[in-house]
């Protein structure tokens, strides 16, 4: 029985199914009669590109100690894991354009949803310009990728993710094979580093205070670098039988959890000491480096090492990194506008899309961000720039927080309507514990990560620190006065929304899906191994 044919509680009879209320183009988003989208976003991702959209991110600094940044990693991964079982059950259910900003906005409050919507913007948009002062190519780049069909970015972040994962694993092997003794200097140093200088490094003030202070660092390094779910939620939209895809991308990220961020911080607490000269000074900016790969602990243990080819190895691959993410979070940034514009609390040009699904009005507007990185030609410039940066950094903390809250009033619904979770295309564990232990925890975290500011008392560091937490509430409140929204009810939440769509949409392919290593597989035969696997049925249902 579907989720629209149950009835709501008390005999209320559910809502019928029904296109959104904003413009349907079926010009552009129909195939052979079919439709994708109740938008204008084309359906274009493969399950090879979704499964490595979603690796992202580096280790942070060894600054803080081994110890400390394992712990840090291993604890902010398995929180970060709770919201993603979140958004994995809400997201397959209802691949829609805008992710989890529109889903706020029809399950919490249309407050929210604006709230959520411009924070991840901006926070999106923010963090191109700090990938381009460290790689001024990946602007033409960036641009060239983003404004062609969703494909072609597609495409390029499976072949740039791909370098993340061989750099990855270049530098674990590095590992191994260094802390047993084979390295020029045979000094099988094993787990040195973690006795002297020790696991656990002072920060701030020194003792046993300072140690827990260099973990509490640590651990809001973790929040900045550990992300996952919502690019999943803004890829959705546009991913090919999205119930299969996006659900093995979801389950696929607690192994990314485990194997790059965990172990990731396991490796670089390894190879080098905290107390490092070279790794102190540069981050202390008494030496040149900061911000490029000569600050990468591994290369700098390399170089202590005598080892000569591989940093620059590593320096080439860190360069895949730096445009997948340039490239990421354009994508993001634009599909956020456009979600935002969708659900008009952004001017309604904006949902113009080019015949290949690219919101063009969007793109156009998030690539004016680009030239704020020219404020680095000047080192009082760039005092901005970094300004710029620091102050959106708890957005993404933030977008957890709105996602935990989202699936609190999204479980409610389903429990009011009477509608069984289990016969949900997919069914999160531990629920709605899961989401209300995610919430608690990002919510002491985005509360307190500025602390230092307090020892002593910075007013710039303050606002640094919590200008977006201040802006955040001012935009929630603010829209929701003006407009005199009001909290979506249980019995009220429209449960069905765009559903029908994508129901109708996956009904339509004839063949079983090809995982992910046939698909890879597919890939070095050029297409012709499983040729036709994404054939599709000529007519669907009337809607």
């Amino acid at each position: 029985m579907g989720i629209f044919d149950k009835k709501q509680h008390a005999g209320e009879k559910g809502p019928e199914p029904e296109l959104p209320a904003y413009e349907h183009d079926q010009s552009l988003d129909v195939e052979d009669g079919l439709f994708e989208n109740a938008d204008q976003l084309r359906r274009r991702l493969g399950n090879r590109q979704i499964q490595l959209i979603a690796i992202g991110g580096s280790i942070g600094t060894a600054l803080f100690g081994p110890g400390s940044l394992f712990l840090a990693y291993l604890i902010y991964s398995c929180m970060l894991a709770l919201v993603n079982n979140c958004m994995a059950e809400m997201t397959i259910l209802m691949p829609v354009s805008g992710g989890f900003i529109r889903m706020a906005g029809h399950w919490v409050d249309d407050a929210l949803g604006f709230m959520a919507g411009w924070n991840f913007f901006f926070y999106e948009a923010l963090l191109i310009p700090f990938e381009i002062t460290a790689l001024n190519s990946v602007l033409g780049f960036g641009k060239l990728i983003n404004v062609l069909a969703v494909r072609a970015y597609g495409e390029a972040e499976f072949w740039l993710s791909g370098g993340k994962v061989v750099l990855i694993f270049l530098l674990f092997s590095f590992t191994f094979i260094t802390m047993v003794g084979g390295n020029p200097q045979h000094d099988a140093y094993g787990f040195r580093y973690w006795n002297k200088p020790g696991a656990f490094a002072e920060y701030i003030t020194t003792g046993s205070l300072g140690k827990f202070e260099g973990f509490l660092a640590a651990l809001w390094s973790a929040s900045f670098t550990v992300v996952g779910p919502e690019y999943i939620s803004m890829v959705a939209a546009e991913a090919k039988r999205p119930r299969i895809y996006i659900k093995n991308a979801f389950k696929t990220v607690y192994w990314r959890f485990g194997i790059f961020f965990i172990m990731g911080a396991l490796a670089v607490g390894i190879v080098i000491p905290y107390n490092d000269k070279t790794l102190v000074g540069i981050l202390a900016g008494k030496t040149g480096g900061a911000g490029t790969a000569a600050a990468s602990p591994y290369v700098i243990a390399m170089q202590n090492l005598g080892i000569g080819v591989l940093p620059h190895i590593v320096n080439a691959l860190m360069v895949t990194s730096i445009f997948s993410a340039g490239n990421t979070y354009t994508y993001c940034a634009t599909r956020s506008l456009y979600g935002l514009a969708l659900e008009s609390r952004a001017p309604r040009f904006l949902r113009k899309c080019t015949n290949n699904g690219v919101p063009i009005f969007c793109f156009v507007i998030v690539m004016i961000f680009p030239f704020l990185s020219f404020l680095s030609v000047s080192s009082s410039s760039n005092v901005v720039l970094t300004w710029l940066v620091s102050l959106i950094t708890a957005g993404g903390i933030i977008d957890y927080i709105v996602m935990t809250t989202t699936y609190i009033f999204f479980y409610r619904a389903l429990k009011a309507q009477g509608i069984d979770r289990k016969t949900l295309p997919y069914c999160g564990w531990f629920q709605p514990y899961s989401a209300y232990i995610g919430l608690a925890w990002m919510f002491t975290i985005v509360c307190t990560f500025g602390y230092s500011s307090y020892l002593p008392w910075s007013v710039s560091n303050f606002f640094i620190n919590y200008t977006m937490l201040l802006l955040a509430p001012v935009l929630f409140i603010g829209w929701k006065v003006i407009h005199r929204t009001k909290f979506v009810g249980p019995l009220q939440a429209d449960l069905v929304w765009e559903r029908p769509t994508v129901d109708a949409y996956e009904a339509t392919f004839l063949e079983p899906p090809v995982g992910f290593w046939s698909e890879m597989l597919d890939l070095c035969t050029f297409g012709k191994l499983h040729k036709g696997r994404d054939r599709r049925a000529s007519s669907v249902a009337q809607m």
